[in-house]
């Protein structure tokens, strides 16, 4: 899967597909896996109850997009991202909550799960912070073990545990866009 995914960043690159926001993401991308994979279905906003999952074991219920095939025996799930009005440090909770959820679903069944991000907001990739969240996706720091809420009045409250380990690598897209790709 992970070669889809830098073939559709050299479409971006290229001119070729215009991105602006998430929802811009999930449908560029459903259309251009869809004529990569046409054996496959590829379907957004699929609810986790359609794979016969308990949607309340789930720290989402809803995938962004969702590949699979006839007798739903192959999945994969993929997860997107691209904050466009700040709210970094709650943002960034977003991304391991997306990787969390991720990390359910391969434990249900679901494999090449990728999380999928976009930024064009330098905040996400620099700066300094005493705030834990951004050593994940400023400082290269390993994304695993307990995940804080960042801010509000749960601010430290532990929500969830990552359990793998993974690496945010940014990469640039173009002058102003960064990306980072994550296989779960």
């Amino acid at each position: 899967m992970q070669h889809y995914f830098e073939e559709f960043i050299n479409e971006i690159r290229n001119k070729n597909i215009q991105i602006y926001n998430e929802a811009s993401i999930q449908y560029e991308l459903a259309i251009f896996l869809r004529n990569k994979l046409p054996d496959y279905f590829i379907q957004l906003e699929r609810n986790v109850a359609f794979f016969g999952l308990d949607k309340k074991k789930f720290e989402k219920k809803e995938i962004d997009i969702v590949i699979f095939n006839k007798n739903k025996t192959e999945k994969t799930a993929v997860e997107i991202k691209y904050p466009t009005n700040g709210q970094v440090p709650e943002q960034m909770f977003s991304f391991c909550k997306d990787i969390k959820f991720l990390e359910e679903l391969k434990e249900h069944g679901f494999v090449n799960n990728v999380f999928f991000c976009f930024a064009d907001n330098k905040d996400f990739w620099q700066g300094n912070s005493p705030s834990p969240i951004y050593k994940f996706f400023r400082n290269k720091q390993i994304i695993t073990g307990n995940i804080s809420k960042p801010t509000g009045k749960e601010r430290g409250e532990i929500k969830f545990h990552i359990n793998g380990q993974y690496l945010a690598n940014w990469q640039s897209v173009n002058n102003l866009t960064k990306y980072l790709s994550i296989p779960i």
